[in-house]
């Protein structure tokens, strides 16, 4: 895939992200990605519906319902996957996975990369200053999310 469709999706997970927060939760999205098409988006929820597990990426799986494989897919997520969700990523061998950004939250990418998934982390400013801003407006919470 080349760096112009990266910052398509990346906008799409962006948006995701967005819209959590606007809703009162977590600014983390995620889009799951098929020959060029979205098939799955979403965004953490666990603030707005009361969940222990539903982080971006679990949302963006659920939303993209059943699939006979993933094998073709490629998730995009605006944070770097914490361990559940990489797990999530690793059970259902997706194989490839960029992130929008892993200074705030370094997540799980050589966990990852020991099960042979392709890890790209762009770390995008943008992204960077959102979370972190976040992060400082609303440290319980985030301790909360990532479970400290």
């Amino acid at each position: 895939m080349n760096e112009e469709n990266h910052v398509r999706f990346m906008k799409e997970a962006v948006d995701e992200a967005r819209k959590g927060l606007s809703e009162g939760g977590i600014p983390i999205g995620s889009v799951l990605v098929r020959a060029g098409k979205i098939i799955g988006r979403g965004h953490n929820q666990r603030v707005q519906k009361g969940s222990a597990i539903l982080h971006g990426e679990m949302d963006c799986l659920m939303n993209a319902g059943r699939q006979t494989t993933y094998h073709d897919t490629v998730i995009y997520s605006t944070l770097s996957p914490c361990m559940m969700c990489s797990g999530t990523i690793i059970q259902f061998k997706i194989p490839r996975v960029i992130v929008g950004e892993a200074v705030n939250f370094p997540g799980a990418p050589e966990f990852l990369r020991s099960h042979g998934i392709v890890v790209e982390i762009l770390n995008d400013p943008e992204l960077i200053r959102m979370m972190g801003d976040f992060i400082k407006g609303h440290p319980g919470l985030w301790s909360e999310d990532i479970a400290e």
